[in-house]
C-alpha cells in the first residue's frame, strides 16, 4: 500500500471521532450522488451497536474508508467503501476490504453482502478478487435508471 497508510478502526470514544467523521462526510458528498450519500446520517449510523468503520489516514487526511454492519451473528454487510480519487489504484481499497473481512471473521460471520453499481468496474473487480460473487442484479436500486449488483462471499462454517 502506498504512502505508509495504515488501516485504523474508528473507536466510538476516540478524541478524533469528530475530525474523522467530518472528513468522511466531505468524501461522501464528493464521491457519491446526493441520494446515495450517508453524509446526513453518518454519525447516527456509526453509533449503532453493530456497526464499524475502518479508515486509512495519510499525510493528515482520511483517504479511504469502509463502513460495515453485522445485523446478525452470522451475516454482515459492507455499506460503503470509498477511496479518494487521487489515491485509487494504490492498494487502499484492497487493504480496507481485507481488514473488513478479517473483522467480520473474528465475529464468526458466515456471509458478507454488499451492493455495487455494475458500472463501477474497478470496484466490482476488487470484490471479485476477494471472492465475492454476483448474486443478482437489482433494478432501480440506486435510482430508477441505476441498478446494483448484490454480491456476497460465504465462509466455511467450521
Amino acid at each position: 500500500m502506498g504512502s505508509n497508510g495504515t488501516v485504523t478502526e474508528l473507536q466510538r470514544n476516540s478524541t478524533n471521532w469528530t475530525v474523522v467523521v467530518d472528513e468522511i462526510v466531505k468524501m461522501e458528498k464528493k464521491i457519491f450522488p446526493k441520494h446515495e450519500s450517508l453524509a446526513r446520517s453518518f454519525d447516527e449510523e456509526l453509533k449503532k451497536k453493530n456497526s464499524g468503520l475502518l479508515y486509512i489516514h495519510i499525510h493528515g487526511q482520511v483517504v479511504g474508508y469502509v463502513m460495515y454492519a453485522w445485523p446478525t451473528s452470522l451475516s454482515a454487510s459492507i455499506t460503503k467503501l470509498a477511496v479518494k480519487e487521487n489515491y485509487r489504484g494504490q492498494g487502499h481499497g484492497e487493504a480496507l476490504l481485507e481488514a473488513t473481512i478479517k473483522k467480520c471473521r473474528t465475529r464468526t460471520v458466515l456471509r458478507i453482502t454488499l451492493h455495487v453499481d455494475p458500472l463501477r468496474t474497478p470496484a466490482v473487480n476488487l470484490y471479485k478478487k476477494f471472492g465475492f460473487q454476483v448474486d443478482t442484479l437489482i433494478q432501480g436500486y440506486y435510482s430508477a435508471d441505476r441498478p446494483a449488483y448484490r454480491m456476497y462471499i460465504d465462509f466455511d462454517s467450521r
